[in-house]
């Protein structure tokens, strides 16, 4: 018995900012996954995935994504991929009020 398709999205990371990016109907890459293009067939999945790995100077590591509908878009069907959409998980203005609020050293020991 085969198994049915589960509907997917093109992702990737942007080339010069390392951001996660994924492939939209218009063919641009965009970094939020609610503008994806979701793909419900195999065969043009397949397809957009070859369309997607034709932008070699704009995007890097093209794949497909496993997705299901959720109320405001896709929403990635595997644990690494949910963290990939919500972005990075250490920010750089996180770091430096965690630094800021750590208590300072004394140099009078």
């Amino acid at each position: 018995m085969s198994r049915s398709f589960v509907p997917k999205v093109v992702s990737a990371n942007d080339l010069r900012a390392g951001h996660v990016v994924y492939f939209a109907a218009s063919g641009d890459w965009v970094r939020d996954i609610a503008e994806a293009e979701v793909l419900t067939d195999e065969a043009e999945a397949q397809l957009r995935l070859l369309t997607a790995m034709g932008h070699p100077t704009v995007a890097v590591g093209v794949y497909l994504v496993d997705v299901t509908q959720g109320p405001q878009g896709p929403v990635p069907v595997a644990l690494r991929e949910q963290f990939r959409a919500r972005g990075p998980s250490i920010r750089p203005t996180k770091e430096a009020a965690a630094k800021e609020a750590a208590p300072k050293e004394s140099a009078n020991v």
